[in-house]
């Protein structure tokens, strides 16, 4: 599914954002093997990210990935420039609210939703470019 985005908005680079993630250096690694051929990957913790972007401007076109709303908040929180939100989709398993067929969320992740769209950052669900847009403002509750 990444692939298909980065074609279809000439990525050049990916940044996952998840502290759990930027300490592991296997995950790291297969994520970087499993990327499209010519896109450099990196992932680092998301307070991190949010120093290293006050003294380096992003200049490549850059895809920011996350696990969850919580490190989005974060992100936002730290000072990274993040100007829409796509939500490709969070699956349902126990102690999740169903809030579309892509997307459930735990409470904490609703809330963090909420506090973005409050902010006023555009956040819609759309697993792959074909699949119908959906805004979060019509599906959260």
């Amino acid at each position: 599914m990444v692939t298909t985005w980065a074609n279809m908005h000439r990525i050049e680079q990916i940044i996952i954002l998840n502290d759990k993630v930027a300490g592991d250096k296997t995950q790291k690694n297969i994520l970087k093997m499993s990327a499209p051929q010519g896109i450099k990957v990196q992932a680092f913790p998301v307070e991190k990210f949010g120093e290293i972007i006050k003294k380096n401007e992003i200049t490549r076109r850059t895809m920011l990935l996350f696990t969850t709303s919580v490190d989005v908040l974060r992100a936002v929180n730290a000072g990274i420039p993040i100007d829409a939100l796509n939500v490709g989709g969070m699956r349902y398993q126990e102690g999740r609210q169903r809030l579309s067929k892509a997307l459930a969320v735990t409470e904490e992740e609703k809330q963090a939703f909420q506090k973005l769209l409050d902010d006023g950052l555009d956040i819609t669900v759309q697993m792959v470019p074909n699949d119908e847009r959906v805004n979060l403002k019509e599906v959260i509750q």
